[in-house]
């Protein structure tokens, strides 16, 4: 059989590991100096956990874990009336699956805060790397599994907290040096407003997941699946009249006040997309060459947002959004935990990658290991080099002996296609004089130190 992979999945190298966590580590040191705490979660969760929270399209991409025992005959009658609700609404059995794998953080998150709540200090920030899984349709920048990076927080209802995190994707991917980022914001009430104002209110969900399709299928796309979705012409050119404002973040503001002005919603959340700009424009640096923009063509589909909403984008490739996220105000409500405001975002892992990966913006050195790679070609010198691989190991520099007495050349060889920078070399003339012979792969110098001095060297 020749070996494969699921479509939709990837095998990482050594070197695109280390790439990825240098992404993970970049945007968690930023995590932490926002004060976040790390947190883990299952891969799988309980399938009532996660049915009905992502609206009818993320119920169907959910990943289910088929029961144990399904192939006893006994309950063969049953399992065939239950296919039929995994193959149409609400596409879950209890007798066919009751697990999934995650299709996010933010619900196992919420689910979290509800069980844990009693140990926590409110408000509770956190932060969360771990892959999750989607039954999408595989393409360029759209995998089946692929990781996610969240920051929360739960248990403050101040835009404060908008505002940092804001700051949290400048900041990321300044220090990444991602050229071209755009952060668009919009608001859930703006759009609730918007479906009150149209004589809709009670299509919202309708409307915004129209429109969150607008980049992709355009506008007369969006409007054909609006009137596919029941909405009468007037109300679609209303629609329409609202994603065409434009102008600068004041001048959209302005427009959408004046647009909007009967609804108090509306009124509400422009008011907060001002105070979070407010908060912003106090937080972020000088050196930040990230745009921030006020966006009310931004939808995003998902169900359970309630007020502040953000995408991140890169102007420089040409791929889907690589953040997102927002205010979610009754999500731990879904659990039972009623009155506990959350806010948070999420860094698209695998794209930043592949946005890095295509403009060339991992640093040089990130697939460098080993520092030194010490050559066998002296019998006698193996417990000597053993040693300085000992010293120099307890000194925190990575150091390895080629493990089999193989040609020199083929020694040299390996050293250059791991990247190794330095060779040590140990023959009997270099072993009476208590040196290395020290090889620089890069530019073919070479000099003896002993081992103090190689120590100093590497460091």
């Amino acid at each position: 059989m020749k070996p494969s992979i699921p479509q939709g999945t990837r095998d990482f190298s050594p070197a695109d590991v280390r790439r990825r966590q240098y992404i993970l580590n970049t945007i968690k040191s930023v995590f932490e100096v926002y004060g976040f705490q790390p947190l883990e979660t299952p891969s799988m969760e309980n399938l009532n956990t996660l049915m009905g929270k992502y609206g009818e399209e993320g119920d169907r991409l959910i990943f289910k874990i088929l029961n144990n025992g399904l192939h006893e005959k006994k309950d063969q009658a049953k399992l065939h009336e239950e296919w039929d609700k995994i193959l149409s609404k609400p596409y879950s059995s209890t007798t066919v699956t009751e697990r999934a794998l995650r299709y996010d953080l933010t619900i196992p998150f919420a689910r979290y805060v509800v069980m844990h709540q009693n140990d926590l200090a409110f408000p509770f920030k956190r932060y969360q790397m771990q892959p999750v899984w989607r039954a999408d349709r595989p393409q360029r920048g759209r995998y089946r599994e692929f990781w996610q990076c969240d920051a929360d927080v739960v248990g403050s209802n101040s835009l404060l907290n908008e505002a940092e995190l804001l700051c949290i994707y400048q900041d990321a991917f300044h220090r990444l040096n991602v050229p071209g980022i755009q952060v668009k914001i919009n608001s859930r009430k703006v759009l609730a407003g918007l479906a009150e104002c149209c004589g809709a209110a009670e299509q919202l969900t309708d409307i915004t997941v129209a429109i969150d399709k607008l980049d992709k299928i355009g506008w007369d796309g969006v409007a054909k699946e609006l009137t596919e979705r029941g909405l009468e012409a007037d109300k679609v050119n209303y629609i329409q009249n609202y994603l065409n404002i434009s102008g600068s973040t004041e001048e959209r503001l302005v427009a959408m006040e004046t647009l909007l002005k009967d609804s108090a919603t509306a009124q509400q959340g422009i008011a907060e997309l001002r105070t979070t700009l407010k908060y912003m424009a106090q937080l972020q640096r000088g050196e930040w060459t990230s745009e921030v923009l006020v966006d009310f063509t931004l939808a995003r589909g998902l169900n359970y947002y309630t007020g502040v909403i953000v995408e991140v984008g890169t102007t420089a490739v040409k791929m889907g959004s690589i953040g997102g996220g927002g205010r979610y105000d009754d999500l731990t409500g879904l659990f039972g935990l009623k009155g506990l405001s959350g806010v948070g975002v999420s860094f698209g892992i695998d794209r930043i990658y592949d946005v890095m990966t295509e403009l060339n913006l991992f640093p040089e050195n990130v697939d460098v290991t080993t520092r030194i790679l010490f050559v066998n070609i002296e019998p006698e010198a193996e417990t000597t080099i053993l040693s300085y691989l000992s010293r120099l190991r307890g000194q925190g520099i990575s150091a390895e002996l080629y493990s089999d007495a193989a040609k020199f050349d083929k020694q040299m060889k390996y050293a250059d296609k791991r990247q190794i920078p330095y060779v040590g070399i140990v023959g009997s003339t270099e072993l009476a004089q208590k040196v290395i012979n020290l090889k620089n792969m890069t530019t073919g110098e070479q000099q003896q130190l002993s081992i103090e001095q190689l120590s100093e060297h590497l460091v």
